[in-house]
Parts: structure tokens; sequence; C-alpha cells
């Protein structure tokens, strides 16, 4: 039999977007939670999807690969992820239906979206009251009539904690480093690297961001005019991780750690 050769990860030759996509992003699971939460509330399928803080855009490319009538915009400041995933994550796609915008998350796409997400809890680059209620006010207003606005986030005990956490992904290993948290103004600066086989790592994102609670996003929802906002907990599975299954209206528990949606309907 011909020798197994097994590919391996360096620091030289790694591409981080690949590596973050691989070990931090599912997005199966999240297009099957987007469509569950609006079809049981509106009783269809939503079709124009909106990806804020979207990056390579790899929720948007399988979303609009999932339905021939799916449609996609996604916005980023940052002009190399959107490059980087136009080239590995779209290439194959009909830009008629997906289009990426480099701008400013709180301006205005061609189309209402019937969803609008901001995942990885990239949102939290607004550090300031004012300036997050701003930026949900322009997402309501951007909806269809009966669109869905979806965030994640999380807390616990160890959320503000400062700490790092390891995970073997095959080949490499993710390591999320919760590095600095002031509790005087909530901010909080945390990094992802990747640690290799033969010693060397890669530093490969950094996120300045406020660490926001749940009650205080709720809260800025609803000024921001929305007309119901629901709460999405993770379940536990039998040894007390989280069991991938989030349920509505859920009060949470006081755990280390735990993830949340909130969906903010028009």
């Amino acid at each position: 039999m011909p020798r197994r050769i097994r590919h391996r990860y360096s620091a030289k030759s790694a591409d981080k977007y690949e590596l973050y996509q691989k070990a931090v992003q599912s997005p199966e699971t999240d297009i099957a939670l987007i469509r569950r939460i609006f079809r049981c509330e509106r009783g269809r399928e939503p079709r124009h999807l909106r990806e804020d803080f979207c990056g390579t855009a790899l929720i948007s490319s399988h979303w609009v690969r999932r339905h021939r009538e799916n449609t996609a915009e996604g916005f980023d400041l940052d002009p190399q992820p959107l490059a980087w995933g136009l080239k590995h994550n779209c290439e194959d796609l009909d830009l008629t239906r997906l289009t990426l915008h480099e701008l400013d998350v709180r301006a205005f796409g061609l189309r209402r979206p019937d969803v609008r997400i901001a995942l990885n809890f990239s949102y939290w680059v607004f550090h300031e009251r004012p300036t997050l209620l701003a930026y949900f006010r322009a997402t309501r207003r951007s909806l269809a009539k009966d669109g869905l606005f979806l965030i994640d986030l999380y807390g616990g005990l160890d959320a503000p904690a400062e700490l790092e956490e390891r995970r073997r992904c095959g080949g490499f290993t993710y390591v999320w480093d919760q590095h600095r948290y002031w509790p005087g103004t909530a901010e909080y600066t945390c990094f992802i690297r990747f640690e290799f086989p033969d010693g060397s790592e890669l530093e490969a994102f950094r996120y300045d961001w406020r660490l926001w609670t749940l009650c205080e996003l709720r809260d800025l929802l609803v000024e921001a005019g929305f007309a119901k906002v629901e709460r999405y907990f993770e379940g536990a599975g039998d040894k007390g991780e989280g069991d991938g299954i989030f349920r509505r209206g859920m009060r949470g528990e006081n755990c280390a750690g735990w993830l949340a949606y909130l969906a903010a309907w028009a």
C-alpha cells in the first residue's frame, strides 16, 4: 500500500483564515438554527440573508449554495478577509446572488434582508452604549417587515477571567486567550493563536471588545425598537457541557461558561 502522507501545519505555511474556519465556524449549524427560528415564528423560509462583520463570508456562501432562491450580502471593513473569501469560498458561486460590501455594518444594503446576523460576538467592537444602540437601530430599519436580527453572546463565571483554552483540531491546536479584562470599563482584549506540532505558533487574531451582558443587550434591542426579543440558551449534556441545542425562553444557569443567542424581531 502507498504510504499515507499526513499534512502538517506550521506557522510559516499556515493560512490563518483557513484555520479559523476549521476551528471556529460551523456554517451549516448556524444556518440550521437561523432557519428553525425563522420558520417557527414566521411559517416560511427566509431567502435573503445579510451577514455583518462577515470576514471571509463563509456563512453567506453556504447560504447561497443551500437553495437556488437564496441570496446574501456580506459587510466587512477589512478588505483582506473579503478578498480571501471571494477566492476560496465564493469562486464557484453566481455572484449575482452574493454581494460582498467593503463597508461599515451601519450602511444600508441592496435590499431588506429576511435575516440579518452578527455572529462570533463581532458586534462587541462597539464599546459605547450610544454607538451600539445606533447600530441596532440601523439594523431594525434595514430589515424586511417581518425580519429577524440574530446575535450570539457568551457569559458565565469564566467570561471575564484572564485565561487560555486549548483545543486540538487535527494538525494544529486552537488557542483562545482571554488576555485582559478591565472591570471598570468592561474592556476586553482577546487573542486567537494556533500552535503546531513543530513547536511554532501563529498569533492570528486580536479582538479589542467590550464584554456585554445579555440583559444589557436585550434592553438595547428593545430600546432600538424591535417588537420582540427572545433568548435562546444552549442546553446541557450528560457531562454538563453544552449539548448544541438552543431552546427558547430559558433563563440559563450560573455556570462557568454559557452560550446564547438573542433573536430580535422587526
